[in-house]
């Protein structure tokens, strides 16, 4: 996942490696530090959503020697000049895309696989696209290592969607976009939800919840401002 900094509406488990000199059962507390200070105290409530949070070890998910800034407020530096997105913003685009035990989501920028193993906690089957091999390949391995075998990911144009498996109950798109992607709104199952953070400018863009009716019209409403890297088509 692929952002610099998020500002929120206010402005503002799996295998554990322990760090050097600590051990797993502190990694448990951060977590549970980070549920609590940045999620729970903020504006996320639901209960399924922090549980996800809460189990997934997102320092298994940093460059080794970024492990105890795992749990702290903010991005951090994953390779290729991207990044894994602050807790918060993870799990405020998962509470927005309401997920359901029977749901299939379409992520768009898989990043370190961090989001995607949130949301397979979440959904029975998550498709996970990213246009950087070298990332795409270690967030693959990462997965199936770490046991989320409910997520399949692919090389490819996040613009252009995943039309075979579509369509989708949601879709999240982690880095920003000058529009949303029209393959993306025709991908997305009526009744379903995209969550996808839409500007002009680089500097900033936001945060928009895509609804699609039964009637396949869409209602799109902005949530709050973001800023992610760029939406890449190539």
């Amino acid at each position: 996942m692929r952002i610099w900094l998020a500002l929120s509406l206010s402005l503002c488990a799996c295998a554990a490696i322990p760090m050097q000199g600590e051990t797993a059962p502190s990694f448990e507390k951060l977590r549970k530090r980070m549920v609590l200070e940045q999620l729970q105290s903020r504006d996320i409530t639901d209960p399924r959503v922090l549980r996800a949070m809460e189990t997934v070890p997102r320092h298994l998910f940093v460059p080794p020697e970024l492990e105890a800034q795992a749990y702290t407020d903010g991005p951090l530096p994953i390779g290729e000049g991207q990044t894994i997105s602050q807790p918060y913003i993870v799990a405020l685009m998962t509470q927005l895309v309401r997920p359901e035990k029977d749901h299939k989501v379409l992520e768009i920028g898989t990043g370190s696989g961090y989001q995607a193993a949130v949301l397979s906690l979440l959904c029975r089957e998550v498709f996970s696209i990213e246009i950087l091999e070298p990332l795409a390949r270690q967030a693959q391995q990462r997965l199936q290592r770490l046991g989320y075998l409910n997520v399949r990911t692919r090389i490819g144009n996040g613009y252009q969607g995943w039309p075979e498996a579509a369509p989708f109950d949601g879709i999240l798109v982690t880095a920003g976009a000058t529009e949303i992607p029209p393959a993306l709104i025709e991908q997305l199952k009526p009744g379903g939800r995209m969550i996808i953070p839409v500007g002009a400018s680089l500097n900033t863009q936001i945060l928009k919840v895509v609804e699609k009716k039964s009637d396949g019209k869409l209602e799109i409403k902005d949530y709050s401002p973001v800023r992610f890297v760029p939406l890449r088509k190539q």
